[in-house]
């Protein structure tokens, strides 16, 4: 293997236009870590926010950023290299995983490349039911998903609130997911169900037909309606798309129910919710092998499905920004390495 690879870089913060597709030196795996040869990696909120330069956040929050960096934490791929002590996986191995997050949030974690170094503890076998596009589409928003409604998998500070989330019981519960044809809500809508909710989406009016093959029994489309003026006696809203007015969920839920906001930056009912007796708790996503390749079984049996919203070239990846900065997103958009 030659010294370097082809990478998408950033050499400054801006627009999609900003992305170069270039040489980049190669990888290397340290201690502990894997080297995969990249299949598809796919586009969250938070490459979006960092190729920005973080420019939604305050300025004292903004990342110190060295240039070059290479955006993308999700990936699907093929394990190339072993690192010192590396033990878990072989060379060989169909992998997927989620990267060094959220460590690398403010410098990206390298994923929009031809090689990635990743620790194995963050690593999990790709499921054999699903390709590396669907497996690159899965992880953050499949992490979120587990680590919101199943099981958090850790005690680390929760940088949102005082107390740990904690997931609340499904079964036979109504569960109302919000933004629930993104790559986050399409997953919570599935794994609601699965574990027993009754659910409710709440997405464009697009989305209505596969949303119920999914498993929604209720569509809102909130272009029509909103969601508010027509859910009631809800026990748990799960919201995926933050920004202003989250507040407006509350009418919605029923005393000792819950609001699990995803992007938690703005909510202000806090002394609301309390007086209701709702809970309000968010959680930051993270790395996590050992839940991926539990969450993974869903995806192999196709119990939960990863819909693809539209894919390109690595080469393409400015495109492919401009394609999520458009909105009206069905499920994921992946890079193909």
């Amino acid at each position: 293997m030659n010294d370097t690879m082809k990478a998408v870089q950033l050499h400054e913060f801006g627009g999609p236009e900003v992305l170069r597709y270039e040489d980049a030196p190669r990888a290397i795996a340290q201690p502990g870590e894997v080297l995969v040869r990249v299949h598809a990696a796919s586009l969250n909120p938070p490459d979006l926010l960092l190729r920005d330069g973080y420019r939604a956040l305050p300025p004292d929050w903004r990342p110190d950023a060295r240039f070059p960096l290479t955006l993308g934490t999700d990936v699907s791929g093929e394990v190339v290299a072993l690192g010192n002590g590396a033990s878990r996986f072989s060379v060989g191995d169909k992998v997927y995983a989620m990267v060094r997050f959220p460590e690398d949030l403010m410098t990206g974690s390298g994923a929009y490349a031809e090689y990635i170094r990743i620790h194995e503890t963050e690593l999990a076998l790709k499921p054999d039911g699903i390709d590396h596009v669907q497996a690159a589409g899965a992880p953050m928003s499949l992490l979120t998903v587990w680590q919101f409604l199943i099981d958090l998998g850790h005690d680390r500070p929760n940088p949102f609130q005082s107390f740990r989330h904690e997931p609340v019981p499904l079964q036979g519960k109504t569960v109302l997911v919000n933004g629930a044809g993104g790559g986050v809500g399409h997953l919570a809508v599935q794994v609601a169900q699965w574990k027993g909710a009754r659910v409710i989406a709440v997405a464009s009016g697009k989305h209505e037909s596969l949303l119920r093959e999914l498993g929604a029994e209720e569509f809102i489309d909130y272009k029509k309606t909103p969601a508010e003026d027509v859910a009631k006696d809800v026990d748990l809203v799960i919201d995926a798309v933050g920004g202003a007015n989250m507040e407006r969920f509350l009418s919605v839920i029923r005393p000792g129910g819950a609001l699990f906001l995803v992007n938690p930056m703005g909510f202000s009912g806090h002394k609301e919710a309390a007086d209701l007796g709702i809970t309000v708790s968010s959680t930051q996503v993270r790395s996590n092998g050992i839940q991926l390749a539990e969450a993974g079984r869903l995806l192999d049996d196709g119990t939960v499905r990863v819909l693809i919203d539209s894919t390109f070239a690595l080469a393409q990846a400015s495109d492919a920004h401009h394609r999520a900065s458009r909105g009206s997103i069905q499920g994921k958009i992946v890079l193909i390495v």
